[in-house]
């Protein structure tokens, strides 16, 4: 049972590792009801911005505050050159664009810094502690605090202020919305800035663990799984998402693993299990779900 919760609580602590980047997603969908495929792209920019500052000498609170101010006119830009001349086409023409953004931005973030490995130090070792009798890992609990408390930050912003209301009223109706007053452009702006920042906290995070390199947009395909089983449209949901994923991951690489022939599981259990959703709740588990007029 000690090792069997070492393990659960390991998994769930990664798996909040998957949700830091669900939400950059999840935001943006809840503004526009569009799958941001750049996101991963985001998340590998602002990780990169960041550690080229703070390799050129920059404290880390000054790397952190010019990194985000990076993604804010970034998001500016993205409003101002795609976003608003596509504002009246399809949800899939809109997802192509993101597509070719993501590409735009490898780019320049190829052009700008470069394709070197970079290591990335935060000062929290990736190291076994002991905490209620089990050892987990210092960082694993330091990155889940980080994602804890952006979440509930996230929640009080979009829960209990005039932007978040207004964000919530363009997700249901963008035309009744903007008939009352709610500028879209605006509302778009804040949400990409927002999205960004949540990506430069997911790409320090992530890039402290494996490195910041370029398969850290390869993160996006984690963030699938964790979307459609909590939810394209929902914080909470990407937080459940991601505890299941990681806590599925975790435990069936232990006990399922050494059953098959392959060993490892954790590269394609969670996809099974998100084909298990969509099979039975397409909507995940805190997505609304589509009511169509017949």
């Amino acid at each position: 049972m000690h090792y069997f919760l070492t393990i659960l609580i390991s998994g769930l602590l990664a798996g909040l590792m998957y949700a830091m980047v669900a939400i950059g997603f999840v935001l943006i969908y809840k503004a526009s009801g569009v799958f941001n495929f750049a996101q991963g792209s985001l998340v590998l920019f602002a990780a990169l911005a960041f550690v080229t500052l703070s390799e050129h000498g920059a404290p880390f609170w000054l790397a952190f505050a010019l990194a985000a101010a990076l993604m804010v006119l970034a998001a500016v830009l993205i409003e101002r050159l795609v976003l608003r001349p596509l504002a009246d086409r399809s949800p899939l023409t809109l997802f192509m664009a993101t597509l070719g953004l993501s590409f735009v931005i490898e780019g320049l973030a190829q052009l700008l810094m470069g394709t070197d490995v970079h290591q990335l130090d935060l000062g929290i070792d990736d190291v076994p502690t002991s905490l209620l009798g089990l050892d987990l890992s210092q960082f694993d609990l330091f990155a889940s605090g980080v994602a804890v408390a952006m979440v509930a930050l996230l929640s009080v912003i979009f829960d209990r202020t005039r932007m978040g209301i207004s964000l919530r009223g363009v997700a249901d109706d963008p035309l009744a919305a903007q008939s009352i007053g709610i500028r879209l452009p605006v509302i778009w702006r804040i949400v990409w800035s927002v999205s960004g920042i949540v990506a430069l906290v997911a790409g320090l995070l992530w890039g402290a663990r494996q490195g910041v390199q370029f398969s850290l947009t390869m993160v996006v395909l984690k963030a699938m799984p964790v979307l459609i089983i909590g939810g394209f449209s929902s914080i909470a949901g990407a937080i459940a998402g991601g505890l299941l994923v990681g806590a599925s991951e975790s435990i069936a690489d232990i006990y399922l693993g050494p059953l098959l022939a392959g060993g490892a599981v954790s590269n394609w259990f969670a996809y099974m299990l998100a084909v298990g959703f969509l099979l039975v709740r397409p909507s995940g588990l805190f997505g609304d779900r589509t009511i169509e007029r017949v």
